[in-house]
């Protein structure tokens, strides 16, 4: 498929990487979708946000996170470094721009994986590039058992969850497309339909016109 520039056969046709979006609230999804995006899709990467917060012991630096000091992010924020970045629970963490940047320069796509406050963020910045998904729960019941299958949270942080849910999911309309997640598998599909038909129109079209005129060129000469 040359318009996709996307395959071995079609690397003369180059295109703009996507920003590609993925919010939820938690328990709905989000995070299973994007992990399958990332193991299955060729040319996309996940971003890595920058962060104030301690890192984990099981947590590679330059792999979850970049993980900075307070001055450091300061400098970041003040000098337009960041996309987007907020402050949660006293920690705070950010998008930095340049290797986004750098990426849809050279035609790779970079998902995020942030919140509705992250996403309107990029779209006062980069709004052309963003692409964005808000993955829904089937049920409110449902949403409330996935969270209790996890056992992961007490009784209490479930309940915070499901009434933050309630603001999240208030915003679904901000975004350019919509995923009810009843079926993990045809969700996963859907989003991968997403990603492809966003990059058939960010197809280079100068790059294009090149293409069709050299095929014009051959055409007329194999039929003088």
């Amino acid at each position: 498929m040359a318009a996709q520039g996307v395959g071995n056969e079609d690397r003369a046709i180059a295109r703009r990487g996507i920003m590609l979006v993925v919010s939820s609230p938690s328990g709905a999804g989000k995070t299973t979708l994007t992990r399958n995006l990332i193991e299955t899709e060729e040319h996309i990467t996940l971003s890595v946000s920058v962060t104030t917060r301690v890192r984990r012991p099981s947590e590679i630096d330059g792999v979850h996170y970049h993980f900075i000091s307070k001055r450091q992010f300061e400098i970041m924020r003040s000098s337009d470094q960041l996309l987007e970045w907020a402050e949660v629970h006293g920690n705070c963490y950010g998008t930095p721009r340049e290797p986004v940047e750098r990426a849809l320069a050279a035609g790779r796509d970079v998902l995020f994986d942030i919140d509705w406050q992250g996403a309107l963020q990029l779209y006062e910045r980069m709004r052309a590039d963003v692409v964005s998904v808000f993955v829904l729960p089937p049920s409110a019941a449902e949403l409330k058992a996935r969270l209790e299958r996890r056992a992961e949270d007490s009784e209490e942080i479930i309940a915070s969850r499901l009434k933050n849910a309630a603001e999240e999911i208030a915003h679904w309309p901000e975004y350019d497309y919509v995923l009810v997640n009843r079926d993990l598998d045809k969700s996963f599909t859907r989003l991968r339909s997403i990603l492809t038909t966003e990059r058939l129109k960010r197809v280079n079209r100068a790059d294009l016109e090149g293409f069709v005129g050299t095929l014009l060129d051959g055409l007329k000469a194999i039929t003088v």
